[in-house]
């Protein structure tokens, strides 16, 4: 298996740009990352990667070698799947990603109970309000909030939803209640953003009479995590665009209140995405049906009464 670690090694240098990244990915150090490579190398023939102090870039060899390297990977990959689905014995390693809410709240709490009932898969969970490029990043399944364009990834939608826009008493105390999306922007509301590195400009979509509209809407803080954001509008900061799931206890307990309800922000969804060929593997149908039944189980008892 060596010389197939060598070839994993490689593919993940290759999509992640970095020997660091890969050895990180590959929870190992990128002096053995860097040996698999000379090791590869040395076997070929040929050098794969320019290397410098400061950047890494394949060569022409490389970038050949790559497509077939894929193409042996996922030749492996399936024949272990097929092997596991005969013998119903399920094992090996998956990369799970998840904004930070939902991994927090729905996904990590059930992976101990997943490992009990599966003790030879091992989950590897990575919680972040970014965006996730599944096949670059090596993602078994990513969990995913929100509306989805035109996917090339097979996606299968758990649950819808709603989402409200909310602030502290203490906001409206100081503030005043805005009635709707266009007094957000008239009366410069301060308005708490998700945002994160290559993020487009920010605007909420919400829902008005005459039909969907974007509010570009300011304000003073914004962060790339959302429980961030909750903590700032509790702490009466300003007004949040939230999935009810991640507010009903402050809303319940009068911490929050629903603001701006004419017009409401459009509801989302929660998805789960895979590569077609990653989602034939036994053990990653397994964990994802296993979450998507918790998860929706969650998400009725966390909004009732809200």
């Amino acid at each position: 298996m060596s010389y197939v670690n060598n070839i994993r090694m490689f593919v993940r240098v290759y999509d992640l740009g970095s020997m660091s990244a890969a050895a990180r990915d590959q929870r190992t150090s990128p002096a053995v990352a860097s040996a698999r490579i000379s090791e590869l190398e040395k076997h070929l023939g040929v050098r794969l990667f320019n290397r410098t102090t400061r950047s890494l870039q394949p060569t022409e060899n490389g970038r050949i070698f790559y497509d077939g390297a894929r193409r042996v990977l996922e030749a492996i990959d399936d024949a272990e799947a097929a092997v596991m689905d005969v013998t119903q014995n399920p094992r090996g390693t998956i990369f799970v990603a998840a904004p930070l809410g939902v991994g927090r709240r729905f996904i990590a709490p059930h992976v101990p109970a997943f490992k009990d009932h599966y003790p030879l898969i091992d989950v590897r969970l990575r919680l972040s309000d970014r965006i996730i490029d599944v096949v670059a990043e090596g993602i078994d399944v990513a969990f995913h909030l929100g509306l989805l364009d035109d996917s090339t990834l097979k996606v299968k939608t758990i649950a819808d939803c709603p989402r409200l826009l909310c602030a502290a008493p203490a906001y409206i105390a100081r503030r005043g209640m805005p009635e709707d999306g266009t007094a957000l922007v008239r009366d410069k509301h301060d308005c708490l953003n998700l945002r994160f590195p290559g993020a487009k400009e920010f605007q909420w979509a919400l829902a008005t009479p005459e039909g969907p509209r974007r509010f570009e809407i300011t304000g003073p803080f914004e962060s790339d995590d959302g429980d961030v954001l909750t903590g700032w509008a509790l702490d009466g900061r300003g007004i949040v665009l939230k999935p009810l799931f991640e507010v009903a206890d402050h809303l319940r307990a009068g911490r929050l209140v629903p603001v701006a309800t004419a017009t409401p922000p459009l509801p989302t969804q929660l998805s789960s995405l895979s590569q077609h060929r990653r989602l034939k593997d036994p053990k990653v149908r397994l964990f994802t049906d296993y979450m998507a039944t918790r998860i929706r189980d969650e998400l009725r008892r966390a909004t009732e009464g809200a």
